[in-house]
């Protein structure tokens, strides 16, 4: 199978292209520079250079390319997001999973790909209800819009193309925000990362190697869906921080009132300390057979934080 990658540099696509060459796929790596397509051509990897925001361009490429299923993982995040400036943050990767998904679904119709894959988000549930939802719970429009409208355009053209939403939960592992020396544990050893209020949102984690196994089971699914990728423990902040801590040899998490969460962080950061959503596996284990190898973030951040 020829499986086009987009945003094969990212977390999930460095893991991903390899996994592809061992199951015996022809992976074509999209990057929009010229030194990462190199590097990747180097390793004998087969290249795409182009930018999601040329439409044409994505077009030429898919025609050259003629593969047989797109994989969008085209994210532009920061290394360490800004709780107080999370809007701002989030604007570019909000506008690439508008446009440049509709661009990327519009080149593979065109030149006829049989199906896409794309890439959202287990942790942007409405914060009502119960505390662990499945995929057909609603997404927080009314508390988060500037990203959730994003990601319903993203999955609703995704959708219509025939093609399957994955949404991975808060990633770990090589290369994320919860490495040993990322952003999260800089903030710890700095005592800059407090249990905030109540300490309830949850969590739902997923080691990066799981992300990609989960990206290969997909290739299969013959029909449109949904899937929570996410493991088998949603854990509420107040739980899993002070074992991520111990784990990367931190202090202990301070812990605050919300008033003065909302004073240092602001009001986002706190209401996703305090009221954040975990997400079910369930969907996806049934139908796709799907297990995470790490079912637990606690065996995970053993074997590869400590």
């Amino acid at each position: 199978m020829r499986v086009f990658v987009a945003g094969a540099t990212g977390v999930i696509g460095r893991g991903l292209v390899p996994a592809l060459i061992e199951a015996g796929h022809d992976p074509i790596a999209m990057t929009r520079s010229p030194e990462k397509a190199a590097a990747l051509a180097a390793k004998g990897i087969e290249t795409a250079v182009c930018d999601a925001y040329d439409a044409p361009g994505l077009t030429r490429a898919l025609e050259k390319a003629r593969p047989d299923q797109v994989v969008h993982l085209l994210t532009d995040l920061p290394e360490d997001i800004d709780i107080r400036h999370f809007e701002r943050d989030v604007q570019s990767t909000g506008r690439l999973r508008s446009e440049g998904t509709r661009n990327l679904v519009a080149a593979a119709r065109t030149t006829g790909v049989q199906r896409t894959i794309g890439e959202s988000i287990a942790f942007a549930y409405e914060p009502t209800g119960g505390w662990i939802k499945d995929e057909d719970a609603p997404l927080a429009s009314a508390t988060l819009p500037f990203v959730a409208e994003p990601l319903l355009a993203l999955e609703e053209q995704v959708l219509e193309a025939g093609g399957t939403v994955l949404r991975y939960g808060q990633l770990y592992g090589p290369g994320t925000g919860f490495r040993r020396e990322g952003p999260w544990a800089a903030r710890l050893r700095r005592r800059q990362l407090p249990i905030v209020g109540s300490g309830a949102g949850i969590f739902s984690f997923l080691h990066v190697a799981d992300a990609v196994g989960a990206t290969m089971a997909a290739l299969e699914r013959p029909a449109p869906a949904i899937y929570n990728v996410v493991d088998d423990e949603p854990a509420a902040i107040r739980e899993w921080l002070p074992v991520y801590a111990r784990t990367i040899g931190a202090p202990s998490p301070w812990r605050v009132p919300a008033w003065i969460g909302r004073l240092a962080a602001g009001a986002t950061a706190v209401a996703m300390m305090t009221g954040l959503r975990g997400a079910s596996n369930e969907r996806i284990k049934a139908e796709l057979g799907w297990r995470p190898r790490y079912s637990s973030w606690r065996k995970g951040f053993a074997s590869d934080l400590g």
